[in-house]
């Protein structure tokens, strides 16, 4: 009977000196909290709908001839992101002026020309070798019978969403709140023939992998799906993959919305077993194979995806300003925290 007291007694010491699974989730959410919000609501609000809208009707325009990879469209969508990166003197990671990476014609085993992936980046203060990378692909579909693709949602707007994040973050280093670690501004070509331009860049990164913290892609952030069309409520965003590598990743997701944004964060494709299988489709795939915590932002299909009538008069420009607000705020997040974020053990 002793002998059965002191086991009991031990068994409850240590069952109050381990924490449940709830008590580290609820220690997590209780941890993640944003040290000055009053920057973060300051330098998102410098993203708004009207230049959001300038660069998509810019994007997809005839004059880019629908963005096929490796075509002189192609090539004018990219120089069109280097100037801008350029008047905003934002650098890029390479040398001098070349914000590209070039990819050969060999790469894309003959499905392709030439191509470059179109970079800019902001050095962190702190910790420099620490690198998140946001990413969007630049590319569409071309043009066929004298038809342009114009790709507006798919992925012009989240192309100009990521150049109004780093513009916002630029302007916070400007005045004195530049991020602790360093941000890679990413915009990927040949997504559409095979996610080829992100696969390139992860076998040949501009900086080690394994410093890289995690990877923000956005690719069709402009439109409402017909599901929420039904419901009409288009105050939603689908994210895929948050909680796949890094719990805390899903809950730092889960904060900058509660306290900055308030869309609702539908997890529907985030299900393995989900048919339409998301989270394999887009560039954030290569990086979470390589064991890169990602999220995945993405409005849903609609009847104009991959169609001629993907154009940017049916963009809802406030509500892509809100979403890239969101992701703004969680990358503000990531590269100034006081930790670097944590991989789930596995």
């Amino acid at each position: 009977m002793k002998i059965l007291l002191i086991v009991t007694a031990f068994s409850l010491v240590g069952s109050c000196a381990i924490p449940s699974h709830t008590q580290k989730i609820e220690d997590l959410k209780e941890s993640i909290a944003f040290e000055n919000p009053e920057a973060v609501t300051k330098y998102s609000q410098t993203i708004t709908a009207e230049a959001l809208s300038i660069h998509v009707h810019t994007l997809a325009s005839d004059e880019f001839g629908g963005r096929e990879t490796g075509r002189v469209g192609f090539d004018k969508a990219s120089l069109y992101l280097k100037d801008f990166y350029l008047k905003n003197a934002i650098p890029s990671p390479l040398s001098g002026d070349n914000y590209y990476q070039n990819i050969p014609e060999s790469y894309f085993n003959k499905s392709s020309p030439s191509s470059q992936n179109v970079l800019a980046y902001i050095e962190g203060s702190t910790h420099p070798e620490e690198l998140l990378i946001i990413s969007a692909h630049l590319d569409h579909l071309g043009v066929t019978d004298e038809t342009t693709y114009y790709g507006a949602d798919d992925n012009a707007s989240g192309t100009a969403a990521v150049m109004m994040i780093a513009k916002a973050f630029m302007t916070a280093k400007n005045e004195g709140h530049g991020p602790k670690r360093s941000i890679l501004f990413l915009h990927l070509t040949a997504e559409e023939i095979g996610l080829l331009g992100s696969h390139y860049y992860v076998k040949h990164p501009i900086y080690p992998l394994d410093h890289t913290i995690a990877n923000l892609n956005i690719d069709m952030i402009g439109r409402v799906d017909p599901h929420y069309e039904t419901l009409q409520n288009d105050n939603y965003i689908y994210i895929i993959g948050a909680d796949r590598l890094s719990t805390e990743l899903h809950y730092v997701s889960e904060a900058a919305n509660a306290q900055f944004t308030d869309l609702e964060l539908d997890y529907k494709y985030n299900d393995d077993e989900e048919a339409n299988r998301y989270y394999y489709r887009s560039d954030h795939y290569n990086f979470a194979f390589r064991g890169i915590p990602v999220i995945f932002y993405f409005n849903g299909e609609h009847k104009d995806y991959h169609q001629l009538t993907d154009t940017p008069d049916k963009i809802n420009y406030p509500l892509l300003q809100k979403r890239s607000q969101l992701i703004f705020a969680t990358a503000w997040y990531l590269v100034n925290s006081d930790h670097k974020l944590k991989l789930d053990e596995l």
